[in-house]
């Protein structure tokens, strides 16, 4: 059950509603707060008379009936304008960058401001008085009403500079970044983590199915883990946060059987339409890849989008050297109590650079750009299981390009590149400078550094 209200409560904080509403709200409660003051404390308000409104009635109704006006035309026309940010983000960035657009507080904090100043006006409208009425003039609350009015012209000049801003590429790479580096410090750690069980521990366990279908999005690992060792058992899951849940399928092995093993699991569980940024390292990380896939595609062509892609992409996984990834195991006393599968190093090197790679094509400067990015973060990564797979992909991209490449010259810059990533990978930071003391490739060539006695790998 912890898992669907974490999934509640993500759902609620990326929704676009819940702030306006909020905002509404509030609004309300400060109208009825307003006029209820001016009712019961207008002895005490009236030494306030120089920074009050001091309009009568029918002043009073054509001023709030002009904001009230104004302010629901201007929010119609943020939404509009929202909404043709929201199409050109779509169709140049991916439809799966919306998300940063709705949940985006600045744009829900303007439309809000402007429909809770509508709903302000029509509330404290609702209260004058003219003198056959009965004579009743809201100065306080006609004053905050002025107010709010000053304040929905400051806030549309901030929306138009925002809404700006937030469609340029730049600043939208440099966004989902943040979200990237905001993964990576909430969902690795500074410690070594424990070891999966071997293959033959898992030998007779008990196959358990799931009829539900979806993205698994949310996982109560510490209350599936402190089940399972209660009832004296051992849970292998097979999907992990980011996968697709097939009805039906295997989801679980569980040893020795449990009775009650399946619907642990479901509550335990939380399916969605989608993949969650705040259990999936990789959601970040295929956010920044369709930007660059978009770019290199022939209808837009912004290789330059691709190269800042690729520098982002460098810079997440040297935040990662000294960090290290869940294995996804749960110890309880000293037997494995459950075990989730989580991304690795070499799967994260996967979703980064195989599609890039593989749409790049025949554009060098990108094939170049992702080999010096590898250098760069082989520069600083020194964990050999690491280094190997880093290399695993600069053999990719060079074959890629020895394939697809035509000119010469241009495949001469790719294998130069290439050089000087395994001259980083065998002697480090200082191996360009002796490169001529250790030919790349001779009996004497450096080897990689190796792993120092009594560490494990981060992999």
């Amino acid at each position: 059950m912890l898992a669907r209200a974490e999934k509640l409560l993500t759902d609620l904080g990326e929704t676009f509603w819940v702030v306006p509403m909020l905002v509404v709200l509030s609004s309300l409660l400060v109208a009825f707060l307003a006029v209820h003051l001016d009712r019961t404390e207008a002895a005490a308000l009236s030494t306030l008379h120089d920074w009050l409104y001091d309009g009568g009635a029918t002043g009073g109704r054509t001023l709030l009936g002009t904001v009230a006006g104004a302010t629901i035309g201007v929010a119609g026309t943020v939404f509009t304008i929202t909404i043709a940010a929201l199409s050109l983000a779509a169709g140049q960035m991916g439809p799966r960058l919306l998300r940063n657009f709705t949940r985006d507080r600045g744009n829900q904090l303007t439309l809000g401001m402007l429909l809770g100043t509508f709903c302000y006006a029509l509330v404290v409208l609702r209260s004058i008085r003219t003198e056959p009425e009965g004579g009743f003039v809201p100065h306080l609350a006609l004053s905050v009403g002025i107010a709010l009015a000053f304040a929905c012209v400051a806030i549309l000049v901030y929306f138009v500079g925002h809404v700006a801003g937030r469609i340029n590429v730049e600043t939208v790479i440099e966004l989902v970044s943040e979200d990237l580096r905001s993964a990576i410090q909430r969902l690795t750690t500074q410690d070594p983590q424990p070891k999966p069980p071997p293959e033959e521990y898992w030998i007779g366990s008990l196959p358990l199915r799931d009829s539900r279908r979806g993205y698994l999005q949310h996982l109560d690992d510490e209350g599936l883990a402190t089940w399972a060792a209660k009832h004296r058992a051992s849970i292998r899951l097979l999907v992990g946060p980011g996968d697709y849940v097939f009805p039906g399928a295997t989801v679980a092995l569980v040893t020795p059987p449990v009775d009650g093993a399946e619907v642990a699991i479901q509550n335990a569980t939380a399916l969605g339409g989608s993949s969650s940024a705040s259990t999936d390292l990789r959601f970040a990380v295929r956010q920044l890849v369709e930007v660059a896939v978009r770019a290199l595609s022939p209808g837009i062509n912004d290789p330059h989008t691709a190269l800042a892609v690729l520098d982002r992409l460098g810079a997440a996984l040297c935040d990662l050297v000294p960090l290290h990834l869940p294995t996804g195991v749960a110890i309880r006393g000293s037997q494995p109590v459950l075990v989730v599968p989580r991304v690795q190093y070499g799967q994260l090197l996967g979703t980064m650079f195989h599609m890039i790679r593989q749409s790049a094509g025949a554009q060098p400067a990108v094939s170049i750009r992702m080999i010096e990015v590898m250098t760069e973060v082989a520069s600083c990564e020194r964990d050999p299981a690491r280094l190997l797979a880093l290399s695993h992909h600069a053999d990719l991209v060079l074959a890629d390009a020895r394939r697809t490449i035509a000119a010469a010259g241009d495949r001469g810059d790719v294998e130069r590149r290439h050089h000087a990533f395994a001259l980083m990978v065998r002697a480090g930071p200082m191996g360009q400078f002796t490169e001529h003391v250790f030919p790349l490739g001779g009996d004497d060539a450096p080897k990689a550094v190796a792993q120092p006695t009594g560490s494990r790998s981060r992999s």
